[in-house]
């Protein structure tokens, strides 16, 4: 055992840079990924699927939604592994580029009544451009800051980062309301819809130009100088650490179920009742703007008291408001609707997404660290989340407009979130002593086991 090191010094400032640039970059990457979850619940059925009933067309344009999703694993697995082994940074770069670009060729296709269905055709494959670049984004963004943060301030400034996808949801949501409002249904038909998926060549020209300014992770140059970082990272991930993984893809799904369930399908529910979806726009907005602020003070939290705890509470708590949500919904009532989605995106989501920054990071080594942290978070969004809005829509026309089914469907993921989170252990170093839970730093960096303890591999 060699002698004990002096522990790393921070730069504070440069931690915020790095956090606010991930933030920025993060929410320019995830603006181009939600805005065509918004527009499929209010526009897609009817340009590109116009032929058949409303809720049928509803149901496919869902099912173009969820492809990106099913094209997000096979991005993580790719840019994991550029990341790991040629830079988190690199990796972001190209990410950003491929889902932007995707987004804006959307705004100029042409639809249904221009060439038929060629329309959808080309809907999916660029959907799937999308879903591939998306894949490798959360990842390596959450990595460049939370190994700049110093360990008893990382959930914090980790959480930052996660404030760029709601953030992202909230840009696209306010046009669509703003649209749906000032113009007519025609003109929003025609031309109106448009406009959001165009102006993704500002956001993405924004987010390139700030991420081109971030520092590569000094953890990642460490790691990239020593020997071990040869090694394939999936292997390493594998070899190493299959519980983590597999356990972790669990846990995802509580808060990969729950966000298309407040944003997207509650829309589409609130359409078929005939009730107004500007309104419900709107409160999503209000919502999302307090899930702002909770973000960073639920990743304070889980400095202090631990992640698996904030995670697991918030996951009981999206359970306990599915059945309620449905109610305010169905009530049409302003104060239940904008209280539901409060609790359930500013605590209930917030305080599952807020951890994943730092907990998931904490879980792997560094050599396979952006691999193993992209599996998780893309193949666990791709069970809950791909198929959710399909399943969840299909569930409705199959109960004849009932929402036992889809109560059920969603109850039923949280719950496999509720188990994988009890088997995971605590991460946080503050609740560990002052010792990570699997190798943070390369090896020929690290001190004595008083600040590492070395991993799940020592313990197996």
């Amino acid at each position: 055992m060699s002698a004990s090191i002096a522990p790393p010094s921070y730069d504070l400032k440069k931690v915020r840079k790095t956090a606010g640039a991930s933030f920025i970059g993060t929410m320019a990457e995830y603006y181009d990924f939600f805005i065509y979850g918004t527009a499929s619940a209010l526009v897609f059925n009817k340009i590109f699927f116009p032929d058949i009933d409303p809720l049928l067309g509803t149901l496919a344009a869902f099912s173009t939604y969820a492809v990106g999703f099913f094209a997000r694993p096979l991005g993580g697995i790719v840019w994991g592994h550029i990341g790991d082994r040629i830079g988190r940074k690199k990796a972001l770069v190209w990410t950003l580029l491929i889902t932007g670009l995707g987004t804006f060729a959307i705004g100029l296709m042409p639809t249904y009544e221009t060439i038929g269905l060629w329309a959808a055709v080309i809907l999916v494959f660029v959907r799937l451009l999308q879903g591939f670049g998306v894949g490798g984004e959360q990842g390596g963004a959450v990595l460049l800051t939370a190994e700049a943060a110093p360990p008893n301030r990382r959930g914090f400034f980790a959480s930052l980062v996660q404030m760029g996808s709601p953030a992202a949801y909230l840009v696209p949501s306010a046009l669509f309301a703003y649209l749906t409002t000032a113009l007519t249904e025609e003109q929003f038909l025609a031309w109106g819809w448009r406009i959001p998926f165009l102006l993704s060549i500002v956001v993405v020209a924004v987010g390139l130009w700030i991420r081109l300014r971030i520092d590569e992770s000094k953890v990642f140059k460490e790691v990239k100088e020593n020997a071990k970082a040869q090694q394939a990272p999936i292997k390493v991930v594998f070899r190493e650490n299959r519980r983590e993984v597999f356990l972790g893809m669990g846990s995802k799904f509580v808060e990969a179920a729950v966000f298309p369930f407040y944003t997207v399908f509650l829309v589409a529910y609130s359409n078929n009742l005939g009730n107004d979806s500007s309104f419900v726009l709107q409160a999503i907005i209000i919502a999302i703007l307090v899930e702002l602020v909770m973000i960073p003070v639920w990743g304070w939290l889980t400095d202090k008291v631990g992640r698996k705890k904030i995670f697991l509470g918030a996951a009981i708590l999206n359970l306990v408001l599915i059945w309620p949500a449905f109610a305010a919904i169905a009530s049409g009532d302003t104060l239940p609707i904008v209280a539901i989605l409060v609790a359930g995106l500013a605590l209930g989501h917030a305080g599952t997404y807020a951890p994943q920054a730092s907990f998931y990071p904490e879980l792997f080594p560094v050599r396979g660290r952006y691999t193993g942290v992209s599996i998780v978070w893309q193949f666990g969004a791709m069970i809950a989340s791909g198929p959710f809005t399909v399943v969840a829509t299909a569930l409705l026309v199959a109960g004849g407009g009932s929402i036992t089914g889809v109560a059920i469907y969603v109850s039923a993921l949280i719950l496999v979130s509720i188990v994988c989170l009890a088997l995971l252990p605590e991460t946080a170093p503050g609740q560990r002593g002052g010792k990570e839970y699997a190798e943070w730093h390369a090896p020929h960096t690290l001190a004595t086991g008083a600040d590492v303890d070395h991993g799940p591999s020592s313990r197996k």
